[in-house]
């Protein structure tokens, strides 16, 4: 699919089809997902891809984030943040006296951001597999049980998850009457 065709067609599904997503997509999402951006190119995402009998458990403990018809995704991918590959990346090629294991010290949390581009990354590549996606959050009170359940390292972060399917809304909603206008977004040089 051309590029602009799959940013304009790309949206938040809130309820899928139960067909099966291939296997060739799901290798297709996860390799994009690791051509991201990388901060010092530490690479420091994981990506825990849940399908079939794993869904129940991960909807036992995260369905409140979504709506009920979410839950319908035959693909759950959640992405994860690992704060401390980072840290020990840059600490080896610290100059004297930088200090980079205190957040403070950091212009933002890379570690995050780096994760969120491989979600939109990944959220792309739905579209141009044919494929709808939902991007949502996991609560806080979700995360303890993620990991246990999933045997997901303590010191990984999950940013969000991303269900992927086949579209199951009978319409569309147009979002482009509420869609900002670009002149109130964007300043050209000063605000």
């Amino acid at each position: 699919m051309e590029f602009q065709n799959v940013v304009r067609q790309r949206r938040m599904v809130r309820s899928f089809a139960s067909d099966h997503v291939p296997a060739a997509s799901i290798e297709r999402i996860l390799r994009n997902a690791v051509r991201g951006p990388s901060a010092g190119f530490c690479q420091g995402q994981a990506f825990l891809v849940l399908t079939d009998d794993q869904l129940p458990a991960f909807w036992a403990i995260a369905a409140e984030a979504v709506y009920p018809s979410v839950q319908a995704a035959p693909l759950v991918i959640v992405p994860f943040s690992c704060r401390q590959t980072y840290i020990d990346a840059y600490a080896r090629s610290a100059d004297e006296g930088e200090d980079w294991t205190d957040e403070v010290n950091w212009p933002m949390p890379f570690w995050h951001l780096d994760t969120a581009m491989a979600a939109l990354l990944m959220l792309l590549t739905a579209v141009d597999e044919g494929l709808a996606a939902c991007f949502f959050g996991v609560m806080p009170a979700a995360v303890g049980p993620l990991r246990a359940t999933f045997g997901v390292p303590a010191d990984h972060e999950p940013i969000g998850a991303i269900a992927i399917g086949y579209d199951g809304e009978a319409s569309q909603l147009d979002h482009k009457s509420r869609r900002r206008p670009l002149e109130q977004m964007v300043h050209y040089g000063r605000w």
